[in-house]
């Protein structure tokens, strides 16, 4: 907590300070046990628990109050991934659940957040199916565009229904053929205009890690945080953020990124913390 206060305090305007703490297999900070007696577990098995929303509304509230507790105040979670298949990348970090269930399960635990004033972030848009882990390599979801729009989709509207302005949105690295053939979602502005479009959302739009393997050779001169704010991201999730700023800046200057897309960008992420009650 100390730590994190330093940050704010040096800080002109109120910082995010962000966790991936899903529970299960991705749980940042509650493996940590000097700050969490134990670590979370996966929303699949606190829904088998408790089968039914008191669960899955708990473990929000026990979340969100631990992590504010330290001074994080948003939470790269919940998963809106549908996945049914326990053979699926992805099942393990969902509820497995079908896609109404799923809905159900996201629009509960967003609202507790919301309540509490923790941002959330819904994942992996437009929807991770049976695709292979986009950390290690390229994947390639051939699914039509109709079991997006039919079920993909549910759980993320479900989310933005239930927080709101103090909800994100963060895009994989999949390569869905239905809405760009050529490039990953991440980058691609065909996808990030459907999930405008199609999702009526204003909010911030954000990329998964930069650094995982499925962008890297799409990147031109390295500059991948160039592209992916081009693509229509507003915030991107980079370690190699000195070498990327400097690079964003170096594009403005020079015209190949627009002042108007930075703005835009800014514009949105100053909403977010405004709806958390970060900045007045």
């Amino acid at each position: 907590m100390d730590k994190t206060a330093s940050f704010q305090d040096a800080a002109a305007i109120p910082l995010f300070i962000g966790v991936d703490e899903e529970g299960g297999t991705v749980a940042r900070a509650s493996r940590n046990p000097n700050l969490f007696e134990k670590k979370f577990r996966s929303p699949r098995e606190v829904y088998l628990e408790f089968e039914g929303g008191d669960g899955i509304r708990a473990d929000a509230i026990e979340k969100s109050t631990g992590l504010l507790s330290y001074g994080i105040n948003v939470n790269f979670a919940p998963v809106a991934d549908v996945s049914t298949d326990p053979a699926d990348f992805i099942y393990a970090r969902t509820y497995g659940l079908d896609a109404e269930q799923t809905a159900f399960f996201v629009g509960q635990t967003v609202e507790e957040m919301t309540r509490l004033k923790t941002g959330s972030v819904l994942k992996h848009f437009p929807g991770y199916g049976d695709n292979a882990d986009t950390h290690t390599g390229i994947a390639l979801d051939e699914r039509p565009l109709e079991t997006f729009l039919e079920s993909d989709f549910l759980p993320f509207r479900a989310g933005l229904a239930a927080g709101g302005d103090t909800t994100a949105v963060l895009v994989s690295h999949n390569i869905v053929a239905c809405m760009d053939s050529e490039l990953p979602a991440s980058l691609s502005p065909a996808v990030h205009e459907i999930l405008r479009r199609e999702l009526d959302f204003d909010g911030v739009v954000m990329t998964d890690d930069l650094a995982m393997k499925a962008v890297a050779a799409y990147a031109k001169d390295g500059s991948a945080a160039v592209m992916a704010l081009a693509a229509g991201n507003d915030m991107v999730i980079t370690a190699d953020y000195r070498a990327q700023i400097s690079q964003v800046m170096e594009a403005v200057e020079n015209g190949s990124l627009s002042e108007e897309v930075v703005s835009s960008a800014c514009r949105r992420v100053l909403t977010w913390k405004q709806a958390l009650g970060l900045i007045e």
